[in-house]
């Protein structure tokens, strides 16, 4: 049975019809930063498996993160918003079956979709060099198992192609169209680069499609109403919150470290009552004194 947890928000899919607005995605890694992504007011969130790795396991995103890591992942950030959350999977973790079973559980955590890959394993950040993808026979079988995995029709499954670095954008774009064919919802290019390239791109493939957004990644990082006009239907922006964090964190630190006070880095930090108000103290605090024995 799946688990509604976004009943009272537009689903992901109704949000993709939308032509006249593009959907911007914030990348989350943990419970904190989604809940912070809806408190600001985005209507559906990215779990990144950049992020994931990260802050889980302090690692790169080179194929270190597990499926149980990335459900458990999963399961912390659902339970803490109300918004549609999409999963990024990496490759699947393993063959066709193993995707289907990846789908069939994020599906009864209440996920709203995921991003699914055709890299070889293991796997690593799409900006970095050294990638290499599966035949594009091999990806369609676990494209297919995904679309047959899914119940609720308002989950949402990106394929997404890692064939431009290797291949070449020719075949990049042959993969976006075949994958489109074989049942994905949105078609994701990864690592474009240049202007030019996401123009051919949106020309190419008559799909929605993902523009990825990184900060100094190899695509060039563009606001989401130019990207809009191009034809692209969701804009994410995985890292922005990642590398805002760190470096508030290291810059903190620092002053910590170097002074043994944090008076100058104030600026960088909420205050108490907000973060308390932030984490919704207030409502575990009402809950308790209501079961308080008397």
């Amino acid at each position: 049975m799946i688990k509604q947890h976004t009943k009272n928000k537009l689903s992901l899919r109704k949000q993709l019809e939308d032509k006249k607005k593009i959907m911007v995605l914030p990348g989350v890694f943990d419970a904190l930063s989604a809940r912070i992504a809806e408190k600001v007011g985005f209507d559906a969130i990215f779990q990144t498996g950049y992020g994931s790795a990260a802050t889980l396991l302090g690692m790169p995103d080179y194929g270190f993160l597990n499926a149980g890591e990335t459900i458990d992942n999963a399961r912390r950030i659902m339970r803490a918003v109300n918004i549609p959350v999409i999963v990024d999977v990496d490759t699947g973790y393993g063959n066709p079956l193993n995707v289907w079973r990846l789908v069939s559980d994020l599906q009864g955590l209440g996920a709203a979709g995921i991003f699914l890959e055709d890299q070889v394993w293991p796997k690593r950040c799409g900006h970095m060099i050294g990638k290499e993808v599966v035949s594009k026979d091999d990806y369609i079988m676990k494209l297919k198992a995904a679309v047959e995995a899914r119940e609720d029709k308002d989950f949402i499954i990106v394929a997404r192609t890692d064939a431009r670095a290797p291949l070449g954008l020719d075949e990049a774009i042959q993969r976006g169209r075949a994958y489109h064919k074989a049942g994905a919802d949105v078609i994701f290019i990864e690592a474009p680069r240049s202007i030019e390239e996401l123009k051919r791109i949106a020309k190419e493939i008559n799909a929605p499609l993902v523009a990825n957004m990184i900060e100094e990644g190899l695509t060039p990082n563009l606001p989401s109403k130019d990207l809009l006009k191009m034809g692209y239907r969701i804009a994410v922006f995985p890292l922005s919150g990642l590398y805002a964090a760190t470096f508030a964190i290291k810059q903190v630190f620092l002053e910590l470290k170097n002074s043994g006070a944090t008076q100058q880095a104030r600026r960088m930090m909420v205050t108490f009552k907000d973060f308390n108000k932030l984490v919704d103290l207030h409502k575990y605090a009402a809950l308790e004194k209501k079961y308080a024995s008397r």
